[in-house]
């Protein structure tokens, strides 16, 4: 038996509430935000299709496309960076308890909390990127008789 007392868990406690702090602010991003001001959805579609006819536009004659712009972040990105960090934080803090050798009743959910808010997060994305993927292609396809030149038979016609 070991003379030495086990570490009071202060990191996996620290860990444990960095992630349900990510949890926490996971969920309400995706269920209160966004929360930087937005144009309206029909706004952002028909400048993507005005875009998408200047571009192919520009294909078609040869001149060069436009220099790329560097987004403007605002304060929904933001809160996405902090998940991001505090989940990260907190697998990081309850990997540091465990080596330390603190008790698992902190460090353990310190860790799940913490892969439990990324992955959420990873999950409401990838399903927004599905139906995001979804409605472009959908625009598209709307859009097929002012492509057709340029698509040709891609849509059957």
């Amino acid at each position: 038996m070991s003379d030495t007392a086990p570490a009071s868990p202060v990191l996996g406690w620290i860990g444990f509430f960095a992630g349900a702090g990510a949890l926490v602010l996971a969920i309400v991003t995706l269920a209160a935000g966004p929360f930087a001001p937005q144009q309206p959805a029909g706004v952002g579609l028909g400048e993507l299709a005005a875009d998408i006819a200047k571009s192919a536009a520009r294909a078609v004659a040869g001149r060069p496309q436009p220099e790329p712009v560097a987004p403007v972040r605002d304060i929904d990105d933001w809160l996405r960076v902090a998940v991001g960090a505090l989940s990260g934080l907190a697998v990081i803090l309850g990997a540091a308890a465990l080596l330390r050798g603190e008790a698992m009743r902190a460090a353990a959910p310190a860790i799940a909390l913490g892969l439990l808010a990324a992955g959420f997060q990873l999950f409401t994305w990838t399903v927004m990127m599905v139906v995001g993927a979804l409605v472009l292609m959908a625009l598209i396809y709307a859009l097929r008789d002012a492509f057709g030149d340029i698509f040709g038979g891609l849509f059957g016609g």
